[in-house]
């Protein structure tokens, strides 16, 4: 199973890169107006879409059960949602005085702002031997996104709540019917939300190759490239030096889920929510591209971690269970 997630992260990303090129040789079909009509099969269909099959594969039994870990939830969403977009943005006053695209810059402030996401990083969670949860709040989201957006909150909020909220509802509602059909046949939820996502990007960046006046460096792309990079491996080591500290009251899968949970990001809530919050923004493309980096970086840094990760939390418990007294 974990082989089959992996392959499909691995031709996801493949998709990410052939939805770009696609819009860079046919803009014409997914831009505005176009024969996709993406201001009403992405904006509306294609976001509620993945949300009623979130809603219909998320198995609130495990989220439930999953809740006593109430200070591990906490932590996780302090630094997600507090710490992570904070430091983000002194680290974005010291490179607004570089060369480095500006929109690149409010992407990366964006980066910022998202949930983890209930895949990958319970994946990686998993696959280390950890304990994995989170709770996503996207209401939480945009109170660091609204203020950069033309669109007004209400609308934001009317548009969030019809084409996120309401169909993650309703897949809920829906999955308590057929839950042991689901069980049984096992639908591939995570390939039909690829597919969909993979539509609101190549449509996004219709939008761009379309507009003669958007302009993306090299050397800007190389050096947010870098930074995420460095961002994401500076925060795994802080959270590792903080959730292993001996007061910490952490144990060592604890501190696995600290470290993927805290320092990963949604793209499948980002895209969808990037597109609700900069509707009509002539550089949505590129405020979403440091997202779009940060989604594979994330998953080929955390593979690479995973075999010593797991190496140093087994030598852990090992070292617990020698240190308690027998009887």
């Amino acid at each position: 199973m974990r082989l089959l997630e992996r392959m499909r992260k691995e031709w996801f990303m493949i998709g990410i890169v052939l939805a770009i090129a696609g819009a860079k040789l046919e803009p014409s079909i997914g831009v505005n107006g176009g024969p996709l009509m993406p201001e009403i099969t992405v904006s509306y269909i294609a976001v509620a879409t993945i949300f009623f099959n979130s809603g219909l594969s998320l198995n609130t039994e495990e989220l439930t059960s999953a809740l006593v870990h109430i200070k591990l939830h906490l932590f996780i969403q302090i630094f997600t949602l507090a710490f992570f977009p904070a430091a983000i943005w002194l680290l974005l006053q010291l490179l607004s005085i570089t060369p480095i695209n500006e929109w690149l810059l409010k992407g990366l402030q964006t980066v910022g702002c998202m949930p983890p996401p209930v895949s990958s990083a319970v994946i990686l969670t998993k696959a280390v031997g950890g304990n994995e949860g989170i709770v996503v709040t996207p209401l939480l989201l945009l109170l660091f996104l609204h203020s950069s957006s033309s669109v007004p909150f209400t609308s934001i909020f009317s548009q969030l709540f019809m084409t996120v909220v309401v169909p993650l509802i309703i897949g809920q509602i829906v999955r308590r019917y057929i839950k042991d059909w689901l069980e049984r046949k096992k639908p591939p939820f995570g390939a039909v939300s690829s597919s969909v996502l993979l539509m609101i990007i190549y449509t996004t960046f219709c939008d761009t190759f379309s507009n003669p006046n958007i302009d993306l460096d090299r050397f800007s792309l190389i050096l947010i490239l870098f930074i995420i990079c460095s961002i994401q491996l500076s925060f795994m080591l802080l959270t590792f030096i903080f959730s292993t500290r001996n007061n910490s009251g952490f144990t060592p899968a604890d501190t696995v889920a600290v470290m993927f949970c805290s320092t990963h990001k949604s793209l499948t809530l980002g895209i969808p929510m990037l597109k609700i919050v900069f509707a009509g923004h002539e550089y949505l493309s590129l405020i979403s591209v440091p997202l779009l980096i940060y989604h594979p970086v994330q998953i080929l840094l955390g593979s690479v971690l995973v075999p010593t990760i797991r190496s140093w939390m087994v030598s852990r418990q090992k070292g617990v269970k020698l240190t308690r007294p027998t009887v």
